[in-house]
Order: structure tokens, then sequence, then C-alpha cells
């Protein structure tokens, strides 16, 4: 699986002299997957090979599918064929505990995913917004450890998370750990980081995964989170390689990651939705200098 990943290739490289030469390069692997629910087809995503079973426990997880790894019995990849006969490992056949998920009752989809989207599978607009199983606004009152208050004008504050220096060492931790882009400059990436209750101290960098699409690369953070940690994921912050798009809010709200990071800019509905959702959106993560464009108070 790890030569997939990055791809061997024979190029020919340009020059504005006109000179050229002919060399070897690497290339991001990009391959589909196969996601069946109890014998349905449910998906067909691209994405890297590598981490598979990270990145469909935590799609199943985003989607709203499951709500921890207690509700997947199986994810068997023995199905996967190559036209010549060998395992390609690109079908998960998942079996769901029982009553878990019903393909008669569930919202209807389109088959393919991009490794540029990571909603565009979904068929109806009212399934584009999912209710997580840990949301960081509770429903039934305020207070508690590590739960939001009401300032003088009745809105919903945060404790602090992290240190402004802090938030700001983010991109380059991860930009150390993004082994496959170094080979290959084709892969976003995300990064996991357990925060501690003093803000200012240095938060524990916990997974760092890659992927040709960036919603895949938060899915296998995320998986591999269900299984080695548990959910929820309330003292921990994700930064992504890539911008603050919709659903990489929305996968961090299902997870119960209070803070999101990234290096590019937010969309409009993805600070929306962190407003809503209680999650705090950064953007524009370069060299210590950062946008915060929800619950800001998150920052100490």
């Amino acid at each position: 699986m790890q030569q997939r990943k990055a791809v061997r290739a024979r190029v020919h490289r340009f020059d504005a002299t006109g000179e050229i030469k002919a060399g070897p390069d690497s290339l991001a692997g990009e391959e589909p997957l196969e996601v069946n629910l109890n014998g349905e087809q449910f998906s067909v995503t691209m994405r890297t090979p590598g981490n598979d079973v990270e990145l469909v426990s935590g799609y199943l997880l985003s989607e709203g599918i499951v709500e921890s790894m207690d509700d997947i019995a199986e994810i068997d990849f023995s199905t996967g064929l190559a036209p010549d006969g060998s395992r390609n490992y690109n079908v998960a056949g998942v079996r769901l505990r029982p009553g878990v998920w019903d393909a008669a009752t569930a919202p209807a989809r389109s088959v393919y995913t991009s490794s540029s989207c990571g909603i565009c599978g979904t068929a109806a607009i009212d399934a584009v917004t999912k209710e997580s199983a840990y949301p960081l606004v509770p429903a039934d009152g305020l207070g508690g450890i590590d739960a939001p208050r009401l300032d003088e004008d009745g809105e919903i504050v945060f404790p602090p998370l992290l240190t402004p220096a802090r938030v700001g060492e983010l991109p380059d931790r991860l930009r150390a750990g993004q082994a496959v882009f170094d080979k290959t400059g084709g892969v976003h990436a995300a990064a996991l980081f357990a925060v501690g209750d003093d803000p200012g101290a240095e938060p524990e960098l916990l997974v760092i995964r890659e992927d040709v699409g960036r919603h895949n690369a938060v899915d296998k953070v995320i998986g591999w989170a269900m299984a080695e940690r548990g959910l929820p994921l309330s003292r921990t912050v994700l930064q992504v390689s890539a911008r603050a798009s919709f659903e990489l809010v929305q996968k961090s709200a299902m997870a119960g990651i209070p803070m999101m990071s990234a290096v590019s800019a937010p969309s409009a509905l993805a600070v929306d939705f962190g407003k809503t959702s209680g999650v705090t959106v950064i953007g524009f993560n370069r060299k210590g200098r950062f946008n915060v464009y929800s619950h800001p108070e998150r920052i100490a």
C-alpha cells in the first residue's frame, strides 16, 4: 500500500530557454474506494490508498451513519480485485451492528464523490447538514467542564483552549509531518492535536494523515481517533493544509472537535456553520498570524 501513496512516473521538464530534461518524478496516488453498507452500495470516493479503515470509519461518522466504532461490526476489503485478479483493496464491505442503518429509510445519495469534494455525493440538500451526536453547544443548559457559558449579552462563549502563539505553531508542525507531500507536492494533510488545561502549553500531536482529498485526510484523522481515543474529541484542535470549507467544519462538529485551523481562507458557509455549531474557525494561519471567524474566545 505504501508504494500506491506515491507513484513513480517519467516526466519531461521544460524551461524558458527551450531546454528539455527527462527524468523520474513522484505522483500522488489516486484510486477509487467503493463503500458498501450491509451489502448495499453506498458511495465511491476517490482517495490516496492507505489508512483505508480509518478513512471509512471517519467517513461514516461524518455522514451521520455511525456514532462510534462500536456501531461497526466489520470492514472487509477482500472483495476488491484488480483486472488481473489480484487484490487491490478498493472495495470496503462494511457490516454495521443491527439497527444502526437501514438502506430503505436512509436519504438518497448519488454514488460518486470526487477527491475535490466532500459532500457532492449527497443527493438531497436537506441531507447536507448532519446532526452531531457530540454537540458542542448543549441543548439542555450550559456550564460544566469545557462547556460554554452565557456572557452579559446572552451570547454563548467558550473557555480558552490555546494562546495565539500555540495556534500559530500548528501549520509548521503539520508541514513537518507531510512525507507524501514532500515526494509528490500533490496531497492535502490534516493533523489532530490534544490540548491540556494550560492554553500556553504545547499541544500534543496525535496523528497526521495525507490524501489527495482534503476531506479524506480529515476523515482518516477522525477514523484514527475513533479507534484509538474514542469520541467526542472535546480537547483537541484540527489543523488542515487546505481552506476551511463547510464540509471540514461539519466533520469537526460531528466528531466534537471544538477548533479547526486552516492555512487558507474559509467559505462564508463554513463560518456560518462554525458560529451555529460551536466550532472555532481559523483561517489564513501562516507565519504566526491568523484570522478567527467564529468563537474567538477559545484563543486565550
